[in-house]
């Protein structure tokens, strides 16, 4: 059985937050303990800066022309997220994820994968 890949526009009340640009919302609703499913979304060519994603996973997302500057990432789960052509000056990777991943990503959309040492 294959799996379907396929980013998705979810329902999702904290997804559609950051889709709608509402990053201050968005961090507030965080604070709060709202809980939110990111996993698999399509993030393409949204502006994400300032958005506290500090620890949610990020599985299988989509961020084609995202801006990612200055995002602290470290504490993500990133494991198959494609930034092709995204901004990504100063943005904070999880330390899983090689520099030739990122920038393999980055270059050609290859999702990325966690080095071995960190795959258990």
């Amino acid at each position: 059985m294959i799996k379907n890949d396929t980013p998705k526009v979810s329902e999702d009340r904290m997804y559609q937050l950051l889709r709608l640009g509402k990053i201050d919302e968005f961090n507030a609703a965080r604070e709060r303990g709202q809980a939110c499913d990111l996993t698999h979304c399509d993030f393409r060519a949204i502006d994400l800066r300032g958005a506290w994603l500090d620890g949610l996973d990020l599985t299988g997302c989509y961020f084609r022309q995202s801006d990612l500057r200055g995002l602290n990432l470290y504490h993500c789960r990133m494991e198959g997220v494609s930034i092709h052509a995204a901004h990504i000056s100063g943005t904070f990777f999880p330390r899983e994820l090689s520099s030739s991943e990122i920038r393999l990503s980055l270059q050609y959309g290859t999702r990325m994968r966690y080095s071995e040492k960190y795959s258990q």
